[in-house]
C-alpha cells in the first residue's frame, strides 16, 4: 500500500469498486466496499490521487476525500469509456478510470462546492421548465 499513487473508484448505489495502481501503472489494490465503509477505508490510505467519473455524487465524495488530504480528479464519463477493455462491469470501469487518469493529456473536471452544485441544479430545473412550456 505504500506504493499506492492513484485510486480509481467506480461509484454506485451501495457497492463501490476500487482499483489502485502505482505511478508506473502496476496494480496495487483491487477492492469492493459498501457505502458505509468507503470513507473509513479511504481515511486509512496514504495521501494519493483519487479519480472518479464526474457525476453529482462524485462531487460530494470528492469534497469528503479532499478533507482527508487526498487529491481528487474527476473525469467526464465519455473520456473514460474509451479505456474500457472488455464487457462493462463496475470493476472494469474502476480500472478504466485509473488508466484514463494516468494519461498526461487527460482533461479533468473541478470538484464543485455545495453552493455551485445547488446553483447548477436550479439552472437545469429552470431550463427544463422553459423547454416544457414552449
Amino acid at each position: 500500500m505504500a506504493d499506492l499513487d492513484l485510486v480509481g473508484i467506480d461509484l454506485a448505489k451501495n457497492v463501490f469498486q476500487l482499483h489502485g495502481c502505482s505511478s508506473a501503472g502496476e496494480v496495487v489494490l483491487r477492492k469492493q466496499l459498501r457505502r458505509n465503509k468507503l470513507l473509513s477505508f479511504v481515511a486509512e490510505l496514504p495521501a494519493c490521487t483519487i479519480a472518479m467519473k464526474a457525476c453529482s455524487g462524485s462531487h460530494y465524495w470528492g469534497r469528503e476525500f479532499e478533507e482527508l488530504g487526498h487529491t481528487v480528479r474527476l473525469i467526464a464519463p465519455k473520456y473514460v469509456k474509451a479505456f474500457v477493455k472488455r464487457s462493462k462491469s463496475d470493476a472494469i470501469d474502476a480500472e478504466a478510470i485509473c488508466e484514463a487518469a494516468l494519461r498526461p493529456t487527460m482533461r479533468f473536471v473541478q470538484v464543485r462546492c455545495e453552493y455551485n452544485q445547488a446553483a447548477a441544479l436550479a439552472f437545469k430545473a429552470r431550463d427544463l421548465l422553459v423547454r416544457q412550456r414552449t
